[in-house]
């Protein structure tokens, strides 16, 4: 009987941009424009400098174009660079049921490889559409997520990251399944990147997993191997992360339907679970006019898992952006202070702004077992904001703006990328890239022609 990785390559090997249905072809337009604005906006970070200084000193065959500068390195070291600006300010699109993920951080491999090979815009919609398809599918199959187990989430994108690019390569069933095999057996992250306090690698082992299948699915092409049996046999996947999987989410009907259209985009650049705390706050202080020192205090009640990650004492005391971006108090504490939580609500400055300090303290975070029993199919959570004067307003949310049962709308997807690139090119510019994302299915558009409107013009 086939493996598991061969199913799926199998498949990919096949697919076929006819096969997408209109929504999927609609919601990948959606993911890549989105994912662009965060790239853009991740472009001046500390992180990616570093990163940048790097690959520009190291440097190499010229073929694939970086966001913002335009310069140009080889596929492999762009997909880890790309990816790193795309995840940098916690931005880009999530999905989250057994386990959480970004699908959207996997984008960065087939549009490196796709410019390298002058690939089609239909070509890299439908990588897109593969790579979503895997990497939601390994969110779904494990019981409970490998992250309840303390791995990270990266580790399944090195599973899912060269199927896509294999398939914007053309590679046969057979390579597919050795850049699975080759990428999956020799990625696995620690959660300790996102417990306690928090550092760059919290948005980096993402990227590395998309350049590990990146470079997976370059071997694979030369005639390099990998083993079959990665996910399902002898110290695999499912062994190694534990025995309670449903192997059958993987592959079962495959094709017959495309899970991108379920996945959200993130209305704040935080950690998925403040969304929902943050979407009750911003509707409470602005519906009651509350300021920051009307607030006596904060309950919100929430998931066990958001408690624990979000609420230890490291994130009552957060130092660096990594951690501030995922402690719910501190984006409590902003959303009070400003009415809104942005990427500059994570600058230095503002972190250390004593006004946003002074709330800090304010803010309780419980874990209510009511809630917990309905997660994942929905996020709930209770935020009770009691003033000064001693009033209460309480308002509960099940799904945070962005998800796609309470979708952010063309206007506010047009605002967020607006916030996050002007500055960078100006708005005539802004909307030609944007249409040039949304006519990728013309059967004229290229990949080179995308890339040169993602370099910064300003």
């Amino acid at each position: 009987m086939a493996t598991i990785s061969q199913q799926i390559a199998e498949w990919a090997s096949k697919v076929r941009y006819e096969d997408l249905s209109d929504d999927a072809i609609r919601m990948a337009k959606v993911i890549l424009y989105d994912s662009i604005g965060t790239a853009l906006g991740g472009y001046k970070t500390h992180d990616v400098g570093i990163m940048n200084n790097y690959m520009v000193e190291k440097g190499g065959a010229e073929e694939a174009t970086i966001f913002g500068s335009g310069k140009k390195l080889p596929a492999v070291e762009a997909a880890l660079l790309n990816a790193l600006m795309v995840r940098a300010l916690d931005y880009n699109d999530i999905y989250w049921k057994q386990d959480p993920s970004h699908p959207s951080d996997i984008i960065p491999g087939p549009l490196a490889l796709g410019e390298r090979l002058g690939k089609s815009g239909r070509d890299l919609l439908l990588a897109i559409a593969v790579g979503h398809e895997i990497e939601m599918r390994l969110c779904e199959a494990a019981f409970p997520g490998i992250r309840e187990r303390k791995w990270h989430h990266a580790t399944l994108t090195a599973f899912a990251a060269p199927v896509a690019c294999g398939v914007i390569m053309g590679l046969s069933a057979e390579q597919i399944m050795h850049a699975i095999g080759i990428s999956g057996s020799r990625h696995a992250t620690l959660g300790a990147v996102t417990a306690g306090k928090l550092t760059m690698m919290k948005n980096t082992v993402d990227p590395m997993a998309t350049q590990s299948g990146t470079l997976a699915a370059e071997l694979a092409a030369r005639g390099y191997e990998g083993p079959e049996h990665v996910i399902e046999g002898k110290e695999g996947l499912f062994e190694c992360y534990g025995p309670d999987w449903k192997a059958e989410i993987l592959t079962d009907g495959l094709g017959k339907s495309w899970r991108i259209p379920l996945c959200g985009l993130k209305a704040f650049p935080t950690e998925a679970l403040t969304h929902t705390p943050l979407t009750a706050v911003i509707q409470i202080i602005s519906e009651h006019d509350i300021q920051p020192d009307d607030v006596k205090s904060v309950l919100v009640k929430t998931i066990r898992r958001a408690a624990d990650i979000l609420s230890d004492p490291s994130k009552y005391d957060p130092q660096t952006r990594e951690s501030a971006d995922h402690s719910l108090p501190y984006c409590i504490s902003a959303a009070l202070l400003d009415r809104a939580v942005v990427p500059s609500s994570f600058d230095q400055e503002k972190i250390f702004n004593p006004k946003l300090r002074e709330q800090l303290n304010k803010i309780k975070v419980v874990a209510e077992p009511e809630f917990e029993a309905l997660f994942p199919k929905m996020q709930p959570c209770e935020v009770t904001i009691t003033t000064t004067d001693g009033t209460e307003h309480s308002k509960r949310v099940n799904y945070p703006m962005g998800d796609p049962r309470n979708p952010i709308s063309e206007e506010g997807l047009d605002g967020k990328f607006h916030g996050l690139v002007d500055g960078l090119m100006d708005r005539e510019h802004q909307k030609q890239l944007k249409e040039t994302v949304f006519c990728l299915d013309d059967r004229k558009s290229t990949i080179v022609e995308l890339m040169k409107l993602t370099i910064a013009t300003a």
